[in-house]
Parts: structure tokens; sequence; C-alpha cells
């Protein structure tokens, strides 16, 4: 066997020549080429089609504001995206402009990847003279390098740049794109573009107090010392793990730096946000969104400091806002309920967004929609499980104190703590609500042998294993007395 072309793909394709073949067979064999290229054609790139326009809105802003240092890869990323709508024109317009920008250049691994995606579409359009053209742009390159495939280069190079493209296309793809810069990190470990890549992958897939990502984007700040965007990341990280001032100091720094952006109002106001400077966030907010009205994002960070708004209202008011309290009150609720389904129109797979809009649902009485929510984020699959456990979390304090249903509530108690997840924030407060909930039951002799077994399941997850042997002890003792037969 030729290790070099197990397939025997090379060898098939000198044997077939295009004037001896029909048509069909042409396309078939073009068809086994292009499936042999790194691009965004074959990276199995997991996109929702529901997702697929404000992917389209934020590449189309990123390329328009000149927020990207690569822009070539965003055109490449736009192409295949039309692609996937059936606009093959508009794919090859992006082609176009992803491969005028690498005319002239010294001769780049990564203008595979366009190559490859500009073979692909004329392909999707029926043009296998202008798709071989460019399998032969990809060939020539390939020999030029040395690779031991036709089509095919296995470098550092094509790990990066298959990485962003599966870190732009959303959660699903995360881990993947994380493993791509790692790929890529064990050649180069102190690049500055994979270790930023594989700091954002880590961050991204890193919740509440992990600390997963901290030590590889310390290590893509040290290495990328103007990249704003990174500083702010780890900032909020630091503001996460509780070091504030380490966090500030690197906020101080981002704002400094000559490269700020405006696209980065909407993280910073994050970090605000999450310090309880309520309007500043909302000042950048606003600022962000003159410049960029359909981000899900920036939506959703405006709505969450309406929520905030809100509840440092009812929090001074004793949770009973009357009088003009009550009229901004009722005001915030439907500005955030506004930027809630605002996000909800722009990304309809942003699942916190309906927890959220869900709430204020609750705020207003309407059960019924809140409901709807809660269900529509209940159904998703894939979410991260972080994410699951505080859904779970967040409706089953609904079902306790609005629905008063403390059965459902526990029910989603106990799904959120049979999520795999061995230390966060929500795993915590999951377990405080359980205990609150069943040690009221004991209290009122409601389902005593089960609000027993639950308390020492509660001990158990505690790693008090004394007393939750206790508990089932008791339990079971309970249970021989009530029914002598057991």
């Amino acid at each position: 066997m030729n290790l070099e072309d197990p397939l025997g793909l090379n060898q098939r394709t000198k044997e077939l020549s295009p004037s001896n073949m029909s048509e069909e067979s042409h396309r078939n064999l073009t068809r086994e080429s292009l499936i042999q290229l790194r691009c965004h054609f074959t990276w199995e790139l997991v996109i929702e089609d529901v997702d697929i326009p404000d992917l389209e809105m934020r590449i189309s802003e990123e390329v328009e504001f000149l927020d990207i240092k690569k822009p070539v890869g965003m055109h490449n990323l736009l192409a295949y995206v039309r692609h996937l709508k059936g606009q093959h024109e508009e794919a090859l317009q992006s082609m176009k402009e992803a491969e005028a920008l690498i005319q002239g250049e010294q001769l780049d691994k990564r203008s595979l990847v366009t190559w490859g995606n500009c073979a692909w579409v004329h392909y999707h359009m029926g043009s296998m003279a202008e798709a071989q053209t460019y399998l032969d742009k990809v060939e020539k390159t390939c020999k030029e390098f040395a690779s031991p495939f036709r089509y095919r280069m296995d470098c550092a190079e094509m790990d990066c740049e298959e990485g962003w493209a599966l870190l732009k296309c959303g959660r699903q793809n995360y881990r993947r794109a994380m493993a791509c810069f790692a790929k890529a990190l064990e050649v180069e470990p102190e690049n500055p573009e994979y270790n930023t890549g594989y700091a954002i992958a880590a961050y991204r897939q890193d919740f509440n107090d992990n600390s997963v990502s901290l030590e590889p984007l310390r290590k893509a700040v040290r290495l990328n010392p103007e990249d704003s965007y990174i500083k702010i990341l780890l900032a909020l990280k630091l503001q996460n793990l509780g070091k504030p001032d380490e966090a500030n100091m690197y906020i101080e720094e981002a704002q400094a730096n000559t490269s700020y952006q405006t696209s980065l109002f909407g993280h910073l106001a994050k970090f605000y946000l999450r310090e309880g400077f309520v309007e500043k966030a909302l000042h950048l907010l606003h600022r962000a969104l003159q410049e960029k009205p359909f981000s899900a994002f920036l939506h959703h960070q405006t709505g969450l400091c309406y929520k905030r708004q809100l509840f440092q209202i009812k929090k001074a008011t004793n949770m009973q806002p009357r009088g003009h309290n009550r009229e901004r009150a009722d005001q915030l609720i439907r500005l955030a309920m506004f930027h809630f389904q605002k996000t909800l129109e722009l990304r309809p797979t942003f699942e916190t967004a309906y927890v959220n809009l869900a709430e204020m649902h609750i705020e207003t009485g309407q059960f019924g929609m809140a409901e709807d929510n809660f269900q529509k984020v209940l159904s998703m699959r894939n979410l991260d499980v972080t994410i699951q456990q505080d859904i779970h979390f967040r409706y089953g304090r609904f079902q306790q104190f609005q629905k008063r249903s403390e059965d459902r509530a526990i029910t989603h108690y106990i799904k959120g703590l049979k999520i795999d997840v061995t230390s966060s924030y929500i795993r915590n407060k999951l377990l405080e609500a359980l205990q609150k909930l069943v040690e009221r039951r004991i209290h009122q002799h409601v389902h005593i042998v089960e609000s027993i077994s639950l308390l020492g399941f509660v001990n158990r997850l505690r790693g008090d294993i004394s007393e939750a042997l206790r508990c089932y002890e008791k339990a079971l003792r309970l249970t021989k007395a009530l029914n002598p037969e057991f």
C-alpha cells in the first residue's frame, strides 16, 4: 500500500483524463479530489440553520468595520455561509475578495484554504474547469512545500485556520477548535496567534469558577501585548475568580491601548456590569449598538443591564416597588423584554436569552409565556453542561415559587445535580435550593421518607458521607415502621 496515497486517488487521476470520460465521471472525479482539501467545505462546521443569518451578519460586520487582523479568513467563512444559503454568486464574490487579498503576497500555506474554497464554489456552480484550475493551484503549492499529499497539507498553519473557523461558528464547535489550536501549538508552542486562539477557545468553554483558561489567557496576553480583546477576556476571568485588582489592571491596559476599538465595548460592558457599574455598562452598549444594531450579543448584554436595574429597585423597596419605583420597574421590564426578544430574533439558539425572557414574563405574571420559553430551552440539544445546570436551577425555582409545584422543582434540581459537573457555582446553588426545600418538607412531615432520603442525597453530593448514611438509615427505619412487611 502507498502510505502517502492510501486511497489510490492520485493514480486514478492520472489514469482518467477529462477528454476520456463522461461529464458525470469528470464531476465525480473532481469531487473525489475536492474531498481531500482542507477548507471550510470539508471541516464539518456545525451550524444550525436558524443561526445562519446571525453568523452572516457578524462576519459581515467584522469585515465592514475592519475588526479583524486576518480578513481573508472572514471572506472565506462568509463565502461558505452564503453557499449554505444557496447564494453561490454571492459566495463567489466573497471568494474573489478573499483571493484578491492574497494576490501579490508571499506564497503562504494558508492560501490553500482560499483556493480550496474557490474550487468548491465553482464545483457547486457546475464550473468543473474552474474548479480544476484551483485544484491545480493547490497541487502546485503542496508540491512546493513538499506535502506527501496531492491536494492536502497537514501543518500548524492549516490547523490554526480550521481552529478559527470552528471558533467563529458557535459553541458546538469550541471543543474541536481548542483541539486544532492545541495541535498547532505542538509545533510552535510560543506562536502568538496559536496561543490566542487556544486561549479564546478555552475561555468560551470555561464557566463560573473554573480556571482552565486562566494560564492560557495569561500566556496569550504575554505574547500579544497589544491585543486589547484578549486582555479583556483575561480581566473577565480574573474577575470571575475573585481577583479584582489584577482584573482592573488589565481592563485599564486594554482601554489605554491605541488599537482599542468600539467593537470591544460589549465585552467591556460585561465587565462593568459584573462590577455593578450598570450605567457605565449601558453607556458602552448603546454606543456599540449604534455601530452594530443587529448584534445578538449586544442586545443580550443590554437586556441584562436593565434586568439588573430592575432587581436593584426591587431590593431597595423590599421587593414591593410602589409609585414612581413601580413605574420605573415596569419600564425596565419592558426594556429588558425588548432586548431579550431582539436577541432571539437575531439568534434563535441563544439559550440563556430564553431563560432571561422567561424571568421577565414571570415579573409580569405571564406564567404561560414563561413556561413556553423555558420549554424551548429545555428541549435544546448539545448545550454546555454548566448552562444545562443553570436552566434546571432557574426552572426549578419557577416551579417552586410561581407554579407552587415542589415536586417538579425537586425533579429539576435533581436533574441539574446529576449533570456531570464536579464543581460549579450553579451546582452549589442547586444543592442549597434542594436542601432548603427538603428540610422544610421534613419539618412539615411532607413525604417524610422521600424527603429524608433526598437530604441524604444532598449530603452525599456535598461529600459528607457520614451524614448521608445517617439520613439513609433513618429513611430505612421509617420505611420499615410504616410498612412492617417491607
